[in-house]
């Protein structure tokens, strides 16, 4: 969208005429759309208070909702032009929320699904300033999206050092400063992140949970060395975006930087929502680049895009980890999925999470050119994570290793070593939770054996068959007693021992095996059969053991 010259008519109609063409729907203006649009912010509930004549964004609310029809009277006590939701639900809102736009004297608008909430909010601040409205100096100012700007404005409104941070202390961006800085600010920008034996100490002394439940600044005193600093989060519909903090450099920090920090904070909202956006949309080429190259489809650009976005050279080695957390966990794939992401950014290892229907692939990179010390590094980084994801999902993790590749444009094959071994472990019973393909040749060649056998066509009335019938049929316990038999090789007491029962009872159903199903437990042919039978029974699609 172009925007020059200076709008002379800044209000809610000439907003919907210019930005709100296929971006914003009207649903309610019982006072018109004459008022006069004085700026636009993001809605966020621990900040409850709105400058009048805003235009609220209603991130993350749905509009059936209570917490809308809520919001709505809320904006119409503190004066706003009008509430902006995201339809969530085919059809319109209940007659509740035209109900309190009415009572509250409120427009309430919905932005299309094809617009993103940072979008409308880079519009509508560029048509803020094509119509003339005065926004506030210098954070106002700074362009959507960029954190280095937002860095030193506040830094120049606040008197003190700045970063921004995510939510998981690495930093986003920080102020350039002329006065000496202490020693833990140069480690925190020099290394990207907060160092994690100070996240450790602040999270053990309550300060993470302080800051991010407050909803307010959160000041910490000089301790030695280190000056003092105040943070706040920044939030989005209750859902923390990130933080600034701000050291004292070169002398105290002024008495109103604590105001000063509130008001930054809910105009950085805007920002990191744009980063958030931008950083998801990178991540989704970055993804994209990656499985066509682990799916053997990569062409050169690919390869090379996924190579600049990994930071790894195209020419350097490389291996995939196919990771399972189990199918009953309880969790969400995308679950396994963030896990893996966080662990592996936490610890600055350089990887790409692709995910692979409920289970995950992880290309790994920055590896030693040697590949015997690559093939070291690989393995370490799997036990890593299987130590890291046995605390979430337990003991059905599974990570089959892949082979390293010499070359990024290699990965497919890797990955198909992964796989062969991730399937391996889920087939055998031997608990291993990591393995490469050439530590699981027997689980590898009955998993082959069974493949083969799972598309043969068996005759119907097999003794297996007979006995899952009969076992349906009467909630019996004649396939159970079966497997006990093979699996002990024919020795009863510990095959009774196995399933609990006593050496008698077990006799009497290994009789009746023989009585009802005809099955020969003395011919090597039809235990082999029924073993086989049993193993492809056992085997279903899963990461248990």
């Amino acid at each position: 969208m172009a925007l020059s010259g200076t709008d002379p008519d800044g209000t809610l109609e000439r907003l919907l005429a210019v930005v709100g063409a296929g971006a914003l729907e009207l649903f309610a203006a019982p006072q018109g759309l004459g008022a006069r649009v004085q700026g636009v912010t993001v809605w966020d509930a621990q900040e409850p208070e709105l400058p009048a004549g805003q235009v609220v964004l209603a991130v993350g609310i749905d509009p059936q909702s209570h917490a809308a029809v809520d919001l709505v009277r809320q904006a119409g006590r503190s004066g706003a032009v009008a509430v902006v939701f995201r339809q969530t639900r085919p059809g319109p809102p209940g007659g509740a929320l035209r109900a309190a736009a009415d009572e509250a004297g409120v427009a309430v608008l919905f932005r299309t699904a094809w617009v993103g909430w940072a979008q409308l909010v880079g519009s509508a601040r560029a048509w803020l300033a094509a119509a003339g409205i005065p926004a506030d100096p210098e954070i106002e100012q700074v362009a959507l999206g960029d954190l280095d700007g937002l860095a030193e404005a506040v830094a120049a409104l606040v008197g003190g050092a700045v970063t921004i941070e995510d939510v998981h202390s690495r930093v986003l961006a920080y102020s350039t400063t002329d006065a000496d800085v202490d020693e833990l600010r140069q480690l925190t920008i020099l290394g990207r992140r907060v160092p994690q034996w100070r996240v450790a100490a602040l999270r053990e002394a309550g300060f993470f949970s302080a800051l991010w439940a407050s909803g307010d600044v959160v000041h910490r005193p000089a301790e030695g060395a280190v000056p003092e600093r105040l943070a706040v989060a920044v939030s989005a519909a209750g859902e923390i975006l990130g933080s600034i903090w701000v050291a004292a450099a070169g002398g105290p920090l002024p008495p109103g930087a604590s105001d000063t920090l509130r008001a930054a904070a809910r105009a950085a909202t805007p920002h990191l929502l744009h980063h958030r956006s931008r950083r998801a949309g990178e991540a989704r080429l970055t993804q994209d680049a990656v499985r066509a190259l682990l799916d053997g489809n990569g062409q050169v650009d690919q390869v090379d895009m996924a190579a600049v976005r990994m930071a790894l050279p195209s020419d350097g080695p490389c291996a995939v980890l196919a990771v399972c957390a189990g199918a009953g966990t309880g969790e969400s794939p995308g679950r396994l999925q963030d896990l893996l992401a966080l662990h592996c950014a936490a610890y600055g290892h350089q990887a790409v999470v692709v995910p692979s229907g409920r289970d995950a692939l992880v290309l790994v990179g920055d590896l030693a050119a040697d590949a015997e010390r690559a093939a070291a590094q690989v393995g370490q980084r799997a036990s890593f994570l299987a130590q890291q994801l046995g605390a979430v999902f337990g003991a059905s993790v599974r990570i089959g290793v892949g082979e390293v590749a010499a070359r990024l444009e290699q990965a497919a094959a890797s990955r198909r070593t992964a796989e062969l071994a991730v399937r391996a472990l889920r087939f055998a019973e031997s608990g291993r939770v990591i393995a490469r393909v050439g530590e699981l040749t027997e689980a590898v060649a009955l998993l082959r054996v069974s493949e083969a056998l799972r598309g043969a066509e068996l005759p119907a009335g097999t003794p297996v068959a007979r006995l899952l019938a009969m076992d349906a049929r009467h909630r019996g316990d004649l396939v159970e007693t079966l497997r006990a038999y093979l699996d002990h090789f024919g020795d009863m007491p510990a095959a009774s021992r196995a399933l609990g029962v006593h050496p008698n009872t077990f006799r009497y159903r290994v009789q009746r095996l023989r009585d009802k199903c005809g099955i020969d437990l003395g011919s090597a042919d039809s235990r082999l059969l029924a073993h086989l039978q049993l193993r492809l029974l056992e085997r279903e699609p899963g990461c248990g053991p």
